[in-house]
């Protein structure tokens, strides 16, 4: 047999675990533990399960723990193992152990633990997706201003073909609309209630779950009950959607960063984001695109940070899904919500160097494609003899040293050899096919860069970013619907 003398809670335990954890609750579950003490006494009261004198004695108590605790001073002592604990000593306190301990019927702390969780990580992810939202609003308002603005669009770090810098965002806006989709489709898993789950098989009382869903803002509660306490994919798939945008608009900003280098100069950024060396003073260093780049990067890590402590965890309740690797996961909306404003913040500030853009085009004959294209379409060629044909002319004017433009000669010579005959295309209609914006405005295919089909892009983007923020303002409206009717379902406890 063991003598055990030992006290709880050990000293280096309260230091390294209890007193982070208990710091950690006062920080940021304060107000979820107040919404569930006072739901589930309401549905309690309303269930027939609690009588109305206790309910009123209990929420006359949580009321005066509100009126005199003050949670930012607490500090933890090791008294109560817990915020939890505390909260339901100075219930004790104040109306005796009996009636005090009717709160606690029909639920578990594994229950209140994920619901407090889960309503936290709402409010994050709602403020998550409205500065995504304006990230979007603010890609979608460039890309209609620089509908026009010609760039060089580059494919293996090298000048391609011309673009639009307002087609350029349109690709950015969409994919960071379809990250929007994943993320309103993970917050959709947040937004079902745990509670009455209890520890995990639920409860014998006649509880009504759907009513304490409705009291804490939730659309409907989570069906199995284990699943509420063991299935944390709410946490995994939600972190999973935010790292993939951070992981997309990270290549965006590396495009940024190579766009402003002094060799490519295709993007300016102004003196108000741009610092200067110390011993350098020629330099104009755009360093919150740097920022950007390693901020967005620090997100994605945390993200799988959080993501990766779920790996090969049993599947049932565990430490390793709650309070400190909930906590953790806070830091993402740190460093990503900066990023988010940060980003649209450049975006909005930068513009294209169009010179620069010119000279690239010139020199490295950026709208060959189109020639090729043009003679196929004039002269009835082969994609492929166009190809050798344009080929030729592109070696001899880039060899010249000379402008795409001024190879109509060339190009005709090149014709000969490999068509065995005379091109029908006119001088005028050569320097027609081999300028940018005649490039351009050709792609008009759904998608392409033409100012109509990029008009109706833009119309179909307006239209997703309307549905988006339509969704956001709906789920901010349950919320605040729920606190309303919490706040009068619980004062009419008081008044009973």
């Amino acid at each position: 047999m063991i003598h055990d003398c030992t006290e709880f809670p050990d000293p280096v335990y309260k230091r390294t675990v209890l007193a982070p954890l208990f710091d950690g609750a006062r920080n940021h579950y304060v107000n979820p533990v107040r919404a569930i003490n006072q739901a589930h006494l309401v549905m309690l009261k309303e269930s027939a399960i609690v009588a109305g004198h206790c309910a009123t004695d209990i929420a006359n108590a949580l009321v005066d723990i509100d009126t005199t605790i003050d949670p930012a001073a607490l500090e933890y002592t090791g008294e109560y193992e817990d915020y939890f604990f505390l909260v339901e000593a100075e219930l004790r306190k104040r109306i005796g152990p009996d009636t005090a301990g009717m709160l606690h019927t029909a639920r578990s702390r594994n229950d209140m633990d994920h619901t407090i969780f889960k309503w936290v990580l709402k409010c994050k992810a709602q403020s998550l997706l409205a500065k995504t939202l304006n990230l979007t609003e603010v890609l979608l308002q460039k890309a209609r201003a620089e509908r026009d603005t010609l760039i060089v669009a580059y494919t293996h770090g090298q000048p391609a073909q011309p673009s639009t810098y307002g087609h350029y965002l349109c690709a950015a806006a969409e994919v960071l609309q379809r990250d929007t989709e994943r993320l309103l489709a993970a917050y959709t898993n947040i937004d079902h209630c745990p509670m009455g789950a209890a520890a995990i098989t639920s409860s014998g009382f006649p509880i009504n779950r759907q009513r304490m869903a409705e009291l804490l803002g939730f659309s409907s509660p989570l069906l199995n009950t284990y699943g509420c306490i063991a299935s944390v994919d709410y946490i995994t798939g939600w972190y999973s959607a935010v790292k993939l945008m951070f992981l997309h608009l990270g290549r965006v900003v590396q495009d940024m960063q190579y766009w402003t280098a002094f060799e490519v100069g295709q993007l300016y950024v102004p003196n108000s984001l741009v610092q200067i060396s110390s011993i350098m003073p020629q330099k104009r260093n755009p360093v919150p695109i740097e920022h950007l780049r390693h901020l967005a990067s620090v997100t994605c890590g945390r993200c799988d940070t959080i993501i990766n402590t779920m790996h090969n965890t049993p599947y049932t309740d565990m430490n390793d899904s709650e309070g400190e690797v909930q906590q953790a996961g806070y830091a993402v909306y740190d460093s990503g919500e900066r990023v988010l404003e940060l980003l649209a913040t450049v975006v909005s500030a930068s513009s294209i160097d169009s010179e620069r853009v010119s000279q690239t085009s010139e020199r490295a004959c950026i709208t060959i494609t189109e020639l090729a294209d043009t003679l196929v379409r004039s002269d009835t060629l082969s994609f492929r003899q166009a190809h050798e044909i344009a080929a030729d002319t592109a070696k001899a004017v880039i060899a010249a040293g000379k402008s795409l433009a001024d190879g109509y000669a060339t190009c005709m010579e090149a014709f000969e050899k490999h068509a065995s005959g005379s091109s029908s295309l006119s001088q005028a209609d050569y320097i027609n096919a081999v300028s940018a914006r005649n490039f351009v405005e050709v792609r008009d295919r759904p998608g392409g860069p033409a100012p109509a089909a990029l008009d109706d892009a833009l119309a179909g983007y307006r239209i997703t970013l309307d549905r988006q923020l339509k969704t956001l303002e709906n789920a901010r409206q349950q919320q605040s619907d729920a606190e309303e009717l919490l706040t009068c379902a619980f004062e009419q406890l008081l008044e009973t």
